[in-house]
């Protein structure tokens, strides 16, 4: 069987503290079912946060694993040396009109989120970027006012094949026009987990339900 077509699963934790019994458990549930479908099972290191990752982490949760008795089939990736194609995908998503820069400052988007909890609706960004000129741009971006870069999400909806969950349906009203390169150029986990996944030919994605959304 080529790496094709086998089934490959991953564990990808945050180096930003002890591995924790949730986390265990998930690297155990994807190591058993890689070894039942005669698949590979992948280590992916997430230390994007530049803040909070520690060479220390990253060594607790690798003796952990370790004394679970669970193995890898290639070298662990780290995401942190990924960055550059990270980058490259954002620009490439930018050049071909399917995300856009925001010069929105932390400050505007805390008032409307703080707007938003008094009227007592979720906090949604309202795009006000999305519809910048691209003269209006280039006056920005001459005055060198940072920018993150967000993803455009258009109407309609998205239906994602769940093994468990079976078919779930995602509006696109209920998603934000989310960031997937902050300012100094570092990815956000939306972009660099896709990205990642697509590289390592991961096949099977087994995680806690609250990473539905970001599917």
């Amino acid at each position: 069987m080529s790496k094709k077509t086998q089934p490959t699963f991953r564990f990808a934790p945050s180096p930003t503290g002890h591995l924790h019994i949730g986390g265990a458990r998930t690297a155990i549930f994807n190591w058993l079912l890689a070894k039942k479908a005669g698949g590979r099972f992948l280590l992916r290191i997430e230390d994007t946060d530049r803040n909070r990752s520690t060479k220390e982490s990253v060594d607790q949760i690798l003796t952990s694993l370790n004394w679970l008795g669970l193995d890898w089939d290639e070298p662990p990736v780290y995401q942190s040396k990924q960055a550059g194609l990270h980058s490259q995908i954002a620009m490439k998503l930018l050049a071909d009109g399917k995300a856009y820069r925001c010069f929105c400052t932390r400050e505007t988007l805390q008032e409307k989120r703080v707007q938003a909890e008094k009227e007592k609706g979720a906090f949604l960004y309202d795009r006000v970027c999305r519809d910048l000129t691209s003269e209006q741009i280039e006056e920005r971006l001459k005055m060198k006012y940072p920018f993150v870069i967000r993803l455009k999400v258009n109407t309609g909806q998205t239906l994602i094949h769940d093994i468990i969950r079976g078919d779930v349906t995602i509006n696109h009203a209920e998603l934000d026009d989310f960031v997937i390169l902050r300012s100094d150029g570092s990815p956000v986990y939306q972009l660099a987990v896709v990205v990642d996944d697509h590289q390592m030919g991961i096949t099977h994605v087994i995680r806690g339900e609250d990473h539905l959304s970001n599917t």
